[in-house]
Parts: structure tokens; C-alpha cells; sequence
């Protein structure tokens, strides 16, 4: 641990910040900082004006010549705008900063006193244990759920099964386990998602890890994995974003490292024939009601990984899942589906590299020309692309001409039955283009 003087330029707002997720860049972090906290943001620099100093250094860790910051992101963000207020996200923003600017009393700092450490798992240690108390945005921001969660996703760290010592147990049964020793946290950092997870063959389930491939392709991978850490191929470095562990596990799977994606039949098979039968004199037990879920997405995890890209989509997605329930919400609610599946099908032509689109194209030609694709690539069967194609039928209650109808006509009633129809139409298409 060492505290520095480090030039306020140096610092790099935290695009990976565990307040919104993965970002693209220092803009788009500030800018998020302000869109969910702004009221905060303006106490807390009203503060630093008043009291003309930051009275908990900042925690970073370096990255070439820069730092990231890792936890004090809103004070640096506050004291970067106070020193640039043109750098701010709106222009009544950038008018407040100004004013707060003229109210410094003496010299502005140009270096900033900062809590350098250069191992990032000390890094995510020190941030575990940090986040009590708001005070009304001058101290630090309690974490909420999604907080936390990001935190997990990002970084594997939590209370419940540890999945690398789980790996290295059944590489170590299996002879199969390296000589030198696996970097344990940077293994359950690259398979902190069960999406993730789900690619080397592998599922955590009620609190145990179960080979859902071929148990001999699924070790041969981790054993693949876990030799790359333990030889420093691949570092934190390699795995500390979403993007950098898709980069790695895409390698992989080029390199027909990862298992295929065939389910795992003989043991399932071998376990429902030593079931025991249930005794003819017992009645069969009532099946559980069905969740009445209120919103349009159910509480269903799709296996989706949001990299920084994908930020807004995420944020659509969970305001579908979580948020706007259709018995209230039903007009946003139907915008937003038909925003979401442009973004998605967008977002498919941009990262397969897509042709035979033109700028003009409209939406359903677009969604059209997606689904061929992703039958050619054999993602979908030729009956759901006849129920995408059908979409296209402005005339058919469930189109994507409904949609547009939902958004531009004055006199189109929106319906929360068609609006779930849509969805459990639309949903694989849609979960795919943001899997790409």
C-alpha cells in the first residue's frame, strides 16, 4: 500500500465501475454517474467546494501511464468537472460546475493524494469490504442489489460455492490438474457468470457444480484453463472485464478447446432409473402454482453476458424485467420492446460483420435478413425462422407492424396479451442477436 500525489489528469473515471456496470469509456461512466445519481453528484461537489479538499483519498490501481479508479469515483468525477466543467454531460451541468468552480477559494489542486495498490484482487478485497453509509450523498453510496451483483459477476467473489477449488478437486481426481499452483481468483473471476460457465460444460446448481457436457471434454478444457493460469499465459489482465473473458473464451472455443454443446444424456439417464417408484397408494402430489410475473421479461435468467456495449440494452432489458409492470406501464412498455429488438438486431449486424444490409432497411427486413443468418449458422430451426418471417405480415395481430403501430399510431390500443405473445415470440430471437 502506498499513497501518491497523482496528477488529477491521470485519473480515469472507472468505465467498469460496479455502481452501473461495464462502460465503453470514461464519458459514458460519468455520464451514468450523473443519469442515476445527480442529486448526490451536485452535494457532493457543493461539498468539496465548501470544504476545499477530499478528506478520503481515492482508491486506484495502475494501468500503463494512467490509474483507474477502483472506489472514489464520484469524488474524482466532481473534482475532474470542477477543473473542466465543459466536460460535463449537459449543459445545466456544465453551468453548475462553472458556478462551483468560482466559489474554490484558493488555488485549485492540480494533483490529487491517492491510495495506490497494484494488486487488483487486494483491490476487489478492499472494495468487499467498503460501501456503509450515504449521508446524503457526501459519504459513500451504500451498494444496492444490482451493485452487489455486478460486483459478483465481475469478479467471482462470493459467500457461496467456491467453483475453482471445485475445478481443481476434479482436475486433481482426474490426474489431470497442473504442477504449479492455479490462480484460484482469477479462475472464479473468468467464471463468475453461469453463462460463462455453461461454456466449459459446467453449471453451478443449488449451491454444487455439475458437468452438464462430456465429462472428458468438459475436464479437458478446464484442465486447458487452469493450465494457462497457473503458467501465466493468461493473467488478470486477460480476464478482468466481460469483454476480455469473452475475448479468451471465444479463443478457446476457435481452437475447439470448449465442449459441444450436446447434453450430458447417460448420467441423467443412469439417475432417473435408480429413482425408486412412487407407491401406487400415495396420491400424486399437487403441482406447484405458476409465478404470476407481473412484468414483460420473466424471471427467467436468459444467459446473457453484458459487456460494455450492451449497456443500454441491459438497461432496457431490466426496466422489461424488473421495472415497468404491464398492468401499468403498458405504452412504455411497448415502445421499449420494439426499441430492444432494433438495438438487438442492430447490435447482430454490427458484430457478425452482417452484408446485404443497407442504412435504409426497414425493421422487419432487417429482422428478416438476421433470422436467415442465424438459420444458416444453424442458432435457430427452419420452423421458428417461418414464425419470425410471419412477423413481417403488417396485417397479423402479432407483426412487427404492431409494434411500429405502438409507437407512431394515435389510435392503435395497446395490449398487454399481445404484448406478451410478442415477447414469448420474439424472446429466442432476441436473446440471440444479444449474444453475438
Amino acid at each position: 500500500m502506498a499513497y501518491r500525489q497523482l496528477p488529477l489528469g491521470s485519473l480515469i473515471v472507472n468505465p467498469a465501475n460496479d455502481r452501473h456496470g461495464e462502460l465503453e469509456n470514461e464519458t459514458a461512466a460519468i455520464a451514468q454517474l450523473f443519469a442515476t445519481q445527480e442529486t448526490h453528484m451536485r452535494a457532493l461537489a457543493k461539498d468539496l467546494v465548501a470544504k476545499g479538499e477530499v478528506f478520503e483519498p481515492p482508491l486506484v490501481y495502475p494501468a500503463g501511464d494512467a490509474f483507474i479508479v477502483a472506489d472514489g469515483n464520484r469524488r474524482t468525477t466532481c473534482l475532474k468537472l470542477l477543473a473542466s466543467p465543459r466536460r460535463a454531460p449537459t449543459i445545466e451541468l456544465q453551468q453548475f460546475f462553472a458556478e462551483q468552480r468560482q466559489q474554490w477559494i484558493g488555488k485549485f489542486p492540480e494533483k490529487l493524494e491517492c491510495r495506490v495498490e497494484s494488486d487488483r484482487d487486494r483491490v476487489d478485497d478492499i472494495l468487499y469490504r467498503r460501501h456503509t453509509g450515504v449521508q446524503g450523498g457526501i459519504g459513500q453510496s451504500t451498494w444496492t442489489d444490482r451493485m452487489k451483483n455486478n460486483f459478483v459477476i465481475r469478479t467471482g467473489k462470493s459467500a457461496g460455492l467456491n467453483v475453482a477449488d471445485e475445478i481443481e478437486k476434479r482436475l486433481r481426481a482426474a490426474k489431470m490438474a497442473p504442477l504449479r499452483r492455479i490462480p484460484r481468483s482469477n479462475l472464479n473471476r473468468l467464471l463468475s457468470a453461469e453463462s460463462l460457465r455453461n461454456r466449459f460444460g459446467i453449471s453451478v446448481r443449488k449451491g454444487k457444480l455439475e458437468l452438464i457436457r462430456d465429462e472428458t471434454d468438459t475436464l479437458r478444457a478446464l484442465q486447458r484453463v487452469a493450465s494457462d493460469m497457473a503458467t501465466r499465459v493468461i493473467t488478470l489482465d486477460d480476464v478482468w472485464d466481460t469483454d476480455s473473458k469473452l475475448e479468451y473464451i471465444d479463443q478457446l472455443d476457435s481452437e475447439g478447446v470448449l465442449p459441444k454443446v450436446t447434453p450430458k444424456l447417460k448420467n441423467a439417464l443412469s439417475a432417473a432409473a435408480a429413482v425408486p417408484p412412487v407407491a401406487a397408494s400415495k396420491p400424486n402430489p399437487k403441482p406447484a402454482k405458476p409465478i404470476i410475473w407481473p412484468h414483460l421479461i420473466p424471471h427467467v435468467d436468459y444467459g446473457i453476458v453484458w459487456p460494455a456495449h450492451l449497456h443500454r440494452h441491459r438497461e432496457i432489458w431490466e426496466e422489461l424485467q424488473f421495472r415497468l409492470e404491464l398492468a401499468s406501464h403498458p405504452n412504455a412498455i411497448s415502445v421499449l420492446l420494439r426499441v430492444l429488438l432494433e438495438l438487438s438486431t442492430d447490435n447482430y449486424i454490427s458484430r457478425i460483420k452482417l452484408v446485404g444490409i443497407h442504412p435504409n432497411d426497414k425493421l422487419a427486413n432487417k429482422v428478416a435478413k438476421v433470422a436467415a443468418d442465424l438459420h444458416t449458422q444453424g442458432k435457430i430451426e427452419k420452423k421458428y425462422l417461418s414464425v419470425i418471417n410471419k412477423l413481417q405480415h403488417g396485417d397479423a395481430i402479432l407483426s412487427i407492424d404492431t409494434l411500429n403501430r405502438y409507437v407512431h399510431s394515435p389510435n392503435f390500443n395497446v395490449s398487454p396479451a399481445h404484448l406478451k405473445m410478442l415477447w414469448a415470440t420474439l424472446a429466442d430471437y432476441v436473446v440471440l442477436c444479444l449474444k453475438a
